[in-house]
């Protein structure tokens, strides 16, 4: 591996996907889904990308670790028994694989991802 092998989202040409909500997974709306898929490893188990979505809200469940940085927008992230965490820019976290609950989108939303599926 050398300096070539890294990866500047800035000076890459990402896969780009954009897609609805599933409908058996909304719940408010059916938001447009925007990636700007960077990186998968060899194994392709660790992925890094950017991500966007319109408002509304859809059922989520974690199957993997994934570390987020939300870069613009508002959005609740809520589990399933109802607590909740409103989300902004500059707010970094991680959502560990098992976790189930909702993601809303107050305001479009735009985060960093970086997945470990195990």
């Amino acid at each position: 591996m050398s300096i070539e092998n890294l990866v500047f989202f800035k000076d890459h040409e990402p896969e780009f996907e954009e897609f609805q909500t599933a409908v058996d997974k909304c719940v408010k709306g059916q938001p447009l889904q925007r990636t700007w898929h960077h990186f998968t490893n060899v194994d392709g188990k660790f992925f890094a990308g950017l991500w966007e979505a319109e408002p509304g809200c859809w059922k989520v469940n974690y199957t993997e670790d994934e570390f987020c940085q939300i870069l613009a927008g508002r959005s609740v992230l809520r589990d399933d028994s109802g607590r909740e965490r409103f989300l902004q820019a500059g707010d970094s976290f991680v959502v560990p694989a098992g976790f189930e609950g909702q993601w809303e989108v107050l305001e479009t939303t735009k985060k960093i991802y970086v997945i470990y599926q195990s």
